[in-house]
């Protein structure tokens, strides 16, 4: 065994977790995951189902890096502003206990996503997949705009395309206007006749991503489509609003992206790269350095070293330091 104090980063999201252990010196040692998504209940994310999944991959994580402990952790949870109360109160107890960690930031996915995209700078991260979510920071205080969920929100987010994709289908099906007859007929192939939608769709426990699978259909078709290209427009403008009123004001902020969703190019990426220098031209646009589970790394990184210098936030960033046994 080595000497070398370790580190624990976690990224907890509705595919499952991601967990890797390492050191300050040496970086990311070992991974492992779980498909198993933690429990979500009355009381908001299950802070015992969390540690029931977590405890026997770090068991091993800790043997194949041979670590003789582990004494910072960075917990990246989707979920975490809104229903995680109750790992605020019981992970970092448990996590002291069961592991004799020290220090733990438990961190909001759309953090982690920020913190792997752009690091400690200031900026704007858009991160994309069946929602959609804006996060920023000038380094004093967190701001961030959407993550509201399919139904009140995650404007140009995939779900929200799909939907608008399906609708337009539908309007074609009832010969209304703003109808697309080309994403009609990709519809009934998909999902079958029209009238048969809806009782395909709403039972589901699955909704935001049945209606995310449509989304790459609105994109493949935006070339030759007007209607197509008009949804694809309008994700883009919902998308630029929202890192316009996450990003800060002065000097030149950093704007990436990151999510599934941006590799549908070219359809999506133009009018949003238009639409973010109309309304942002003192930002820079970069490439994303890396993905949430990158972001809990550098945040486990940065809190081993005494060196993290983003704002704590209680919902969004939650640091507790000096716990004991």
């Amino acid at each position: 065994m080595t000497a070398a104090r370790g580190l624990l980063a976690v990224d907890s999201g509705g595919s499952g977790l991601r967990v890797v252990v390492g050191t300050v010196e040496r970086g990311v040692l070992a991974q492992r995951e779980s498909r198993e998504p933690v429990r979500t209940g009355a009381h908001g994310i299950d802070a015992g189902h969390f540690m029931e999944q977590l405890v026997p991959l770090v068991r091993e994580l800790i043997a194949e890096a041979q670590l003789a402990e582990v004494h910072t952790a960075a917990i990246g949870a989707a979920g975490l502003a809104s229903l995680g109360d109750a790992l605020r109160a019981e992970l970092p107890g448990a996590l002291g206990r069961e592991f004799g960690i020290r220090r733990v930031a438990l961190v909001a996915d759309a953090v982690t996503a920020y913190t792997g995209a752009l690091g400690l700078r200031p900026g704007a991260v858009l991160a994309a997949g069946t929602g959609l979510i804006a996060i920023g920071t000038d380094l004093k205080c967190w701001r961030r705009a959407d993550g509201w969920g399919h139904l009140l929100g995650d404007c140009g987010g995939g779900a929200w395309i799909g939907r608008a994709g399906l609708e337009a289908a539908l309007r074609a099906h009832d010969g209304r206007p703003g109808g697309s007859d080309g994403l009609l007929a990709r519809a009934e192939e998909l999902f079958g006749p029209m009238p048969g939608l809806p009782g395909q769709l709403y039972p589901r426990p699955d909704r935001p991503a049945f209606l995310a699978s449509f989304a790459p259909e609105v994109a493949a078709r935006a070339e030759g489509d007007p209607v197509a290209a008009g949804i694809m427009r309008e994700a883009a403008r919902h998308m630029a609003e929202s890192a316009a009123a996450v990003c800060p004001a002065e000097g030149e902020p950093r704007v990436a992206f990151t999510g599934g969703l941006f590799k549908m190019g070219d359809p999506l990426l133009v009018p949003l790269e238009e639409e973010l220098s109309r309304r942002m031209p003192h930002a820079r646009r970069v490439v994303a350095d890396g993905d949430p589970l990158h972001g809990a790394v550098r945040i486990a990184t940065e809190l081993a070293s005494g060196a993290l210098t983003l704002p704590s936030d209680k919902a969004m960033l939650y640091v507790v330091t000096d716990m004991k046994d």
